[in-house]
């Protein structure tokens, strides 16, 4: 099973690359979509990590897919200016999702 990167940015790419994760850097939305398809349908890819800003981008489309595939798993990750969502983003996300406050 393969990784693949989807990035906004060549030293979020670079990193990865070091790590043995092949990727590319887009920045239009067409961009993102038309990478984001040919990964889903790359029987060796397994996770694909998109950056947050590029997630961000197509939000409603990376919904549809991530609804819609079982595999690969996408996975939004931060990229070198780190991440855009609360500290306790994990936390929120259990309580919306079980009403359990932890």
């Amino acid at each position: 099973m393969k990784m693949f990167l989807i990035s906004d940015n060549l030293d979020t790419k670079i990193g990865m690359r070091l790590a043995g994760i092949e990727g590319v850097v887009v920045h239009e939305k067409d961009e993102v979509l038309d990478m984001l398809t040919k990964a889903l349908k790359d029987i060796d890819i397994g996770l694909i990590l998109i950056t947050e800003k590029l997630a961000d981008l197509v939000q409603n489309e990376l919904y549809r897919m991530k609804l819609t595939y079982q595999t690969p798993l996408i996975i939004e990750i931060p990229d070198r200016h780190g991440s855009k969502k609360a500290v306790d983003a994990i936390t929120h996300y259990v309580r919306e999702a079980i009403g359990l406050k932890i």
